[in-house]
């Protein structure tokens, strides 16, 4: 019998709230739907408060409350079997390398090994998710920063953390923009401009919020995913404003790459990983680690 509060009820339950279906979520788990309804059961009796509705199936009150913990403490579980499997054998695959569309910098690719590498570009929030829970045996993170200040990373699971790159940040323009012959450029002079809003893609507009105190920056196109040419071409053709890591922001068709001059940030780089590291992922890490 399954004791209250076990992971499996808890499983159960975060998916009958994201299908909003019992029988979905019997079909993806592989029970019954009198399973599940079990399941949901003993632990809306163990809590005493009901955690779904039923008509729509909809999280109640005491449900989002009860998803805020639940996330964490399954992906913390599977981290934990995921340290324990790293640590009883070393893995038989190559390199798994979970990056930022924009992490993947000039001395992080001179680092990779020619052969046997898996690159698995992720959204940022996901990377360390997947280093934790042995998806991935590598991760690289990028974001902006101030020099020599670490990123903020979700807190999954005990990771290491590693900074690993940091470089100039510019403004990608179409090169008949007004500001496309500056030297420089503050932030703050842009607030105003339209951005476009490429979380995944380019360096996110929260990001940008951050530095300059929190406001500002609106959106006027949304990019859902990590392509970076998409993101380019469209600031090219006039559609909004990006910020990049110099390397990516140079170079493009029709745009001009001009660099944040205040507040003092930079594009930073790091690199995540979990447990004692062997073969490929070894290698890289102790390459991207040295200092020059």
């Amino acid at each position: 019998m399954l004791s209250p509060m076990d992971p499996h009820l808890l499983r159960t339950y975060v998916t009958v709230a994201r299908l909003a279906s019992f029988s979905e979520a019997a079909r993806e788990l592989g029970y019954t739907q009198s399973a599940v309804s079990q399941h949901i059961a003993a632990l809306e009796q163990d809590l005493g408060a009901p955690l779904l509705s039923r008509r729509p199936v909809a999280p109640t009150a005491a449900g989002e409350r009860l998803l805020e913990h639940a996330g964490p403490l399954l992906l913390r579980l599977e981290a934990a079997r995921a340290d324990v499997v790293r640590m009883a054998a070393a893995p038989a695959h190559g390199l798994i390398l979970a990056a930022s569309s924009t992490a993947l910098g000039p001395r992080i690719l001179a680092a990779l090994p020619a052969s046997g590498v898996t690159l698995r570009v992720l959204p940022r929030d996901e990377i360390p998710a997947a280093v934790a829970t042995g998806t991935a045996d590598l991760g690289l993170v990028d974001g902006l920063a101030a020099p020599s200040d670490p990123l903020r990373l979700p807190d999954v699971a005990p990771l290491t953390t590693y900074g690993v790159a940091e470089e100039p940040v510019c403004v990608l323009l179409p090169d008949t923009h007004p500001l496309a012959r500056r030297p420089g450029v503050r932030l703050g002079d842009l607030t105003d401009a339209r951005w476009l809003d490429a979380p995944d893609a380019g360096l996110p507009l929260a990001h940008l919020r951050a530095a300059n105190g929190g406001h500002g920056f609106r959106p006027a196109l949304r990019i859902e995913g990590t392509d970076v040419r998409a993101l380019t071409a469209l600031a090219a053709a006039g559609h909004g404003l990006t910020l990049l890591p110099r390397p990516a922001a140079t170079g493009v068709p029709g745009t001009v790459a001009v660099p944040v001059t205040e507040p003092r940030v930079v594009h930073r780089t790091e690199l995540v990983y979990a447990g004692p590291l062997g073969g490929a992922a070894a290698a890289v890490a102790e390459a991207l680690t040295e200092r020059t």
